[in-house]
């Protein structure tokens, strides 16, 4: 049976990939963007299976309306991808107050709202699998992307809550962890804070790891997506990318290595 995809920001990157992915296979996708020019080519090749919904994430009402409208035009929701969001690349020093708020109302609130108007339909079905697109940057941190580490780890965490809330209710919740790819995040969809030039010399050298990454193709995550929406049990997490992982074990253990090494403090904290 085809599946019904409801898929915040198709303009681009992975969400015009994975959007081309299920179109290709013959499911039905309510996709969306701010500019719904950017869609024109969608709506030409699939004019029976793609529909084109202006939205802005950060606009809760319209988020709920473009839900309601996907689910009446299709019949039903099956897979729920947020993916609509943005970098900013500032040291947490440079970040203004609109700068920090704007990421966190995009990244964060953007998927809230979203889950939010997904839920009542996913429930009365008793099935869905909402899709979380965060970040190696979700689960790690690094120089220079401290609002977009903030964001990222904040739909993790509510995933996860709402991983165990919902799961009685037949609805997954699947975590999508990238690690580089060449998508327009650091590109013309970023946005930037004002240097300080005391930092200049963390730029310097987060431009040089930058450089020596491997960048993945957007495009070749299209079976990876198709492989965890179609599991019968799907994980709450999974990395794209072969980097992650290393960053992700290094960072566990080192964690795990600190946290056993100030357990006598811990514990005498506790009082007993």
């Amino acid at each position: 049976m085809s599946k019904v995809w409801f898929i915040t920001g198709v303009s681009r990157g992975f969400g015009r990939e994975w959007a081309l992915a299920a179109l290709e296979r013959g499911d039905r996708v309510a996709g969306t963007a701010r500019d719904l020019g950017t869609l024109d080519d969608l709506v030409a090749k699939y004019p029976d299976t793609f529909l084109p919904l202006r939205l802005d994430v950060t606009d809760r009402d319209r988020d709920f309306a473009a839900v309601e409208q996907a689910a009446e035009h299709f019949g039903r929701l099956d897979i729920v991808v947020n993916n609509a969001g943005y970098g900013h690349f500032g040291m947490i020093e440079e970040l203004t107050e609109d700068e920090a708020r704007a990421q966190l109302e995009t990244n964060v609130f953007g998927a809230l709202w979203v889950t939010q108007a997904a839920l009542p339909t996913l429930r009365a079905q008793g099935s869905g699998h909402i899709i979380q697109v965060s970040s190696i940057g979700g689960i790690s941190a690094f120089p220079g992307v401290g609002a977009y580490n903030a964001s990222k780890w904040a739909l993790e965490g509510f995933s996860q809550s709402l991983a165990q809330e919902v799961a009685g209710f037949g609805i997954h919740v699947t975590l999508i962890e990238p690690g580089g790819f060449g998508t327009d995040w650091a590109g013309p969809s970023a946005r930037h804070s004002a240097r300080n030039a005391a930092y200049d010399h963390v730029w310097e050298k987060r431009t040089q790891n930058r450089a020596a990454q491997q960048i993945g193709d957007p495009a070749a995550t299209r079976a990876a997506i198709l492989t965890v929406v179609d599991a019968e049990q799907p994980p709450l997490r999974t990395f794209l990318g072969a980097a992650p992982l290393t960053v992700a074990t290094a960072d566990y253990e080192s964690r795990l290595a600190q946290w056993r090494e100030w357990q006598p403090v811990a514990q005498a904290a506790q009082g007993n």
